[in-house]
């Protein structure tokens, strides 16, 4: 063989395995970014559980504050009917976050005011909105 398809030979080689070594960087990096992509889509997913378990809290809560509502809203009905003046017939009674509210009609202005005052010491009660309309 001539010295001069040796060099071609070798110059060849030389190329071939810097190609080699070119496309395995090029692979490494795809393989990194194909990590660093696994990693972001594990991330992403652990975003969507704690979205969902946080969704899974504020739902709980909100049906709990509704139970808890419903419940107060009872406590009051049991006041205003255990009240010695009135049984307060016409009352509606409902309580969103502890506020309850009072709407209807009473007869006096007297069971206007105790209607609240009961209201108000019932369990679960932050505040009342009295919107009770005395008959004239």
């Amino acid at each position: 063989m001539s010295a001069f398809i040796k060099r071609i030979i070798l110059l060849l080689l030389v190329a071939a395995s810097l190609a080699i070594v070119g496309v395995g960087c090029n692979t490494a990096r795809g393989f990194g970014k194909d990590v660093q992509n696994a990693g972001e889509g594990i991330q992403h997913t652990g975003r969507r559980i704690d979205d969902a378990r946080a969704g899974e809290r504020d739902r709980n809560q909100i049906t709990d504050q509704r139970i808890e509502d419903s419940r107060t809203a009872e406590r009051v009905r049991e006041a205003l009917a255990a009240s010695p003046d009135y049984k307060y017939d016409g009352v509606e009674v409902t309580a969103s976050d502890g506020v309850v509210q009072l709407s209807g009609l009473v007869n006096t202005s007297a069971q206007r005011n105790s209607a609240a005052e009961a209201a108000g010491k019932a369990l679960g009660a932050k505040r009342v909105e009295n919107k009770l309309t005395v008959k004239n």
